[in-house]
């Protein structure tokens, strides 16, 4: 017969003894996350760096696809409106044959030619040309207007069927690029969030020394926007000059990705809005900024509003201010700000003539 006796209860000894084994893996685990807070925060600010710098590449490449895909938009408009005008003008070509082929009826000697362009196949006349010499020279005339206009939009419809196409495809390039961007900002937001207040502030660069990790005045400088050391180097053209000073005029705006300003900006989007007020057109983003002027490789040849490029795919910019120093759209969560180009691997600079 079988027992139905209940299960017998673990003592209270066997209770406690679990119950300290389990606190104590507990406070193991909890020792072991915050053993180190400093090498958690490094690390964090590691992870942080690697996301923003990541999604400032996708934000140039999303630039670039944005730039392509508005001058599709203007071109398709413009080859879709010649193409409408291009079809008025042969439909009162047609008109006016019709009209013609009206009164000749009327008169009783409707030429052979004109029935044939008037019957529900009309394009299929222009290709026997052998026919033309059946007409006055004024109706040859129009039907000559006739097929070249419809040549030419022929090759205008060929066009825009292709400009469709790319601008399609731009546009698939350009979601997947914000995508990139929003994935790399999530999860630099998702580290951050780990971080106490303090700890996102300085990790975002609200606390990164503006001098290379040297101290003194340019740290403060990179704390608070305010003016460093800038040396004495004069901008070697008025255009120069005005757009470091209007750039210097935004300084403690955020950056925020692709954005040209004029309340915030990404660093390619500072460095042409700043040009644009000095009355310079720049390409839109700093691959292309790049080549918009004389390159200069010797940083100690480098003035006052010149164009000053880091990283190996060139996917940062900013505005050389002296002495050492940059004035950039850093990236997420940190505004326009000065700070030393020893803190980025500087490739080269633009002098724009």
């Amino acid at each position: 017969m079988a027992s139905h006796r209940r299960p017998k209860q673990p003592g209270r000894a066997r209770v406690t003894v679990l119950t300290a084994t389990a606190a104590a893996a507990v406070a193991l685990t909890s020792q072991a996350a915050h053993a180190d807070p400093k090498a958690s925060k490094s690390e964090v600010k590691e992870k942080v760096d690697k996301f923003y710098e990541e999604a400032e590449q996708a934000t140039e490449k999303y630039n670039g696809a944005k730039e392509k895909q508005d001058k599709l938009d203007q071109q398709v408009t413009d080859l879709q409106d010649k193409v409408a005008r291009g079809q008025e003008e042969i439909n009162k070509l047609r008109d006016s044959l019709g009209s013609l082929a009206t009164a000749q009826y009327r008169s009783g000697a409707v030429d052979p030619s004109l029935q044939l362009l008037l019957s529900s196949d009309p394009d299929g006349y222009l290709d026997k040309a052998s026919t033309l010499n059946q007409v006055s020279a004024k109706q040859a005339s129009t039907l000559k207007q006739i097929s070249e206009k419809q040549r030419v939009l022929k090759q205008q419809r060929q066009e825009a069927t292709g400009k469709l196409k790319d601008l399609a495809e731009t546009r698939k390039v350009l979601g997947e690029q914000k995508e990139s961007v929003q994935e790399k900002l999530a999860a630099a937001k998702e580290q951050l969030n780990t971080l106490t207040a303090a700890e996102r502030a300085e990790v975002v660069g609200e606390k990164d020394k503006a001098d290379g990790g040297k101290g003194g005045d340019g740290a403060r400088a990179g704390r608070d926007s305010s003016r460093p050391d800038l040396g004495k180097d004069l901008p070697t053209s008025g255009r120069a000059a005005a757009a470091l000073a209007a750039a210097q005029g935004k300084i403690g705006s955020p950056y925020v990705w692709g954005a040209t300003g004029p309340g915030s900006f990404d660093c390619s989007g500072l460095t042409g809005w700043a040009y644009a007020q000095a009355g310079v057109t720049l390409p839109r983003i700093s691959q292309d900024q790049a080549n918009a002027g004389t390159r200069i490789y010797d940083q100690s040849q480098l003035k006052p509003g010149d164009l000053v490029l880091f990283y190996g795919d060139l996917h940062h910019i900013g505005l050389y201010a002296g002495n050492g120093m940059t004035l950039h759209a850093p990236k997420p969560g940190a505004n326009v700000r000065y700070e030393s180009m020893g803190n980025m691997p500087f490739q080269f600079g633009v002098r724009i003539g």
